[in-house]
């Protein structure tokens, strides 16, 4: 019955993505919050469908997002890395997602969709030459793009501890605190006959040590320059973005955007700054909440969801739209300063961003709502992916997906409506950057989900639950402690990954271990070797590729002035 209604109605809806940034599986009310209040993403989850077990396929923005544009686990396009830091950390960078790389806006792009994108990108920009845009939304089927390609840091907000490269550039400090030193050493030395040093070797001492500080201080001492902006297309429109009417500028285009496009078909996709650190909010949702600054961005997030479905509901598109809300990874556990909590809760789960392995780290909350389509408060408790996105908004448009690739997303239609009872994942694959950490096996027969994990971050303080020393677990090294036979949980039963099973308490501890490393072997067939988006050479700050709306260095404007109206006006 379900089928035929799909049929009878438009075959090619709206389509509406809404991505939160790090938010947790328990920072919303329909997830079980009882103290944060979200009552317009509650309303969605009533009039949709509800996932329970919506996994992100990276633990962090940058591959995890990749995932979801592609359908792909980001080792295949490149969007991972062997070292740190696993994501894009400056805007001026060379890595990103290839050009090769079909995303589902391009899909919908040739099948006549208006697409576009509004807030976050974070999959790089240029390649060669600032111009070049090799990695910028246009050049991956958006017609239309309004955001920061980069993403929220400390930086871009007055005040804040700095967040990029935060080791490295206090090693740099000391360097060049140590130079200052030994030149101002040399010169008391040289004055008060203590030493005979030439005159001209403290100079070039004191040359050096000050090309050295001017170029290392030009890379991170303008971050809030080079790193925080907002681009309209191709056009810096705004450098450095200010904060406080971000929110606005956002809305008002995800607003815009579908009163321009109401005749449809089109695809948006709102990728939302919200939740991420230094979590900014607006003077409205200051202090509102129970959770401090977090929860008052948690609670503006959900207001401006709700303005956004108000305007689908003021143009007549409820019935015709295909509405999806999810976070790209987990909570920030670590996000604090001093005992304030600036990141999110994961409810049950362990772990938390940055993490490949634990639930708490992959494990999202998923909504999806199509009125008359999609069941109504309905509960999904099937392993469902991010990457399902792909496949399943390709079947709505009438688009093939690519077949020269692998695509790692299911069609989740189906599901979705009712007519199939089990998802079609019967196996998922955990990453933390290149390397294997968990690998989940769904028996969908019997219900019966295990997970076995390889490898597991050594969490610090001990005990913790988290790596607070060092703000992020690492993936490899001695950041992580590696298991032979890996640790197997039953996470219907033990959902918390509290209680590792061994061939004492689990007498099919072999046998299940054996099937996944099975299918592991059969997994890593499929792998084809691609260079790598986010090493070290493709992360680092190339100032001949920034975005600057001047002369470079001289990039500051704001193109906006007395465009924007207030938040309360939206």
């Amino acid at each position: 019955m379900m089928l035929n209604r799909l049929k009878t109605r438009c075959s090619r809806p709206n389509i509406l993505l809404i991505m939160a940034d790090d938010l947790g599986y328990g920072d919303l009310g329909c997830f079980g919050n009882d103290t944060i209040r979200t009552p317009n993403i509650d309303q969605l989850a009533k009039e949709g469908v509800k996932l329970t077990q919506h996994i992100a396929a990276a633990p962090l923005c940058s591959p995890s997002r990749a995932a979801f544009l592609t359908g792909r686990y980001p080792i295949r396009s490149g969007m991972s890395s062997s070292s740190e830091p696993q994501v894009i950390i400056r805007t001026g960078s060379s890595g990103g997602l290839p050009p090769n790389e079909t995303t589902f806006a391009k899909l919908l792009q040739h099948q006549g969709y208006t697409t576009g994108l509004i807030g976050k990108w974070h999959q790089g920009v240029s390649c060669e030459s600032r111009n070049d845009h090799c990695h910028h939304p246009l050049n991956h089927g958006f017609h239309y793009f309004y955001g920061t390609p980069f993403t929220l840091v400390n930086e871009c907000q007055s005040g804040k501890n700095p967040e990029i490269s935060e080791k490295l550039r206090a090693t740099y400090w000391f360097y060049t605190h140590l130079v200052s030193l030994l030149v101002l050493t040399l010169l008391l030395g040289n004055i008060f006959g203590l030493t005979s040093v030439k005159w001209k070797s403290i100079a070039f001492v004191a040359l050096c040590g000050f090309l050295f500080f001017i170029t290392w201080f030009s890379c991170y001492g303008f971050s809030r320059y080079w790193d925080c902006l907002l681009l309209r297309d191709h056009i810096v429109t705004e450098q450095p973005m200010k904060l406080e009417s971000v929110t606005s500028k956002i809305l008002k285009e995800a607003v815009s955007f579908i009163e321009r496009n109401k005749q449809g078909p089109f695809l948006l996709f709102v990728s939302l700054l919200h939740v991420h650190t230094p979590c900014y909010t607006t003077e409205l949702f200051q202090g509102k909440s129970r959770h401090g600054l977090y929860g008052d961005n948690v609670e503006e997030m959900d207001w401006m969801v709700g303005k956004i479905l108000v305007a689908i509901d003021k143009e007549g598109l409820r019935d015709n739209t295909f509405i999806y809300f999810a976070s790209d990874n987990g909570g920030f556990l670590e996000a604090r300063e001093g005992k304030v909590q600036y990141g999110g809760w994961n409810s049950i789960y362990k772990g938390g961003k940055g993490m490949g392995g634990w639930e708490g780290g992959i494990r999202v909350p998923g909504i999806i709502r199509w009125p008359g389509i999609i069941p109504a408060n309905a509960v999904i408790d099937e392993p469902t992916s991010l990457m399902d996105i792909y496949p399943t908004v390709a079947h709505l448009a009438g688009a093939s997906v690519p077949q020269d690739r692998v695509i790692d997303g299911k069609n989740q239609i189906a599901l979705l409506q009712g007519s199939m009872q089990h998802s079609e994942h019967e196996f998922m694959f955990h990453y933390c950057g290149v390397y294997l950490h968990a690998v989940r096996w769904y028996q969908k027969e019997s219900g019966a989900l295990w997970k076995v994990h390889y490898v597991t971050p050594k969490f610090h303080p001990e005990g913790a639950g988290g790596c607070y020393e060092s703000r992020l677990c690492s993936c490899i090294g001695d950041g992580v402690t590696n298991h032979s036979p890996p640790l197997l949980f039953d996470l219907l039963h033990d959902p918390s990954e509290a209680n590792p099973l061994s061939p004492t308490t689990e007498p099919l501890f072999n046998t299940i271990v054996s099937r996944i490393e099975k299918a592991l072997e059969e997994h890593k067939k499929t792998l084809t070797p691609v260079p790598e988006q986010l090493d070290v050479y493709n992360v680092i700050w190339k100032p001949w590729l920034q975005p600057c709306c001047g002369t470079f260095p001289f990039c500051w404007c704001d193109d906006e002035i007395g465009s924007d109206p207030t938040i309360n006006q939206i």
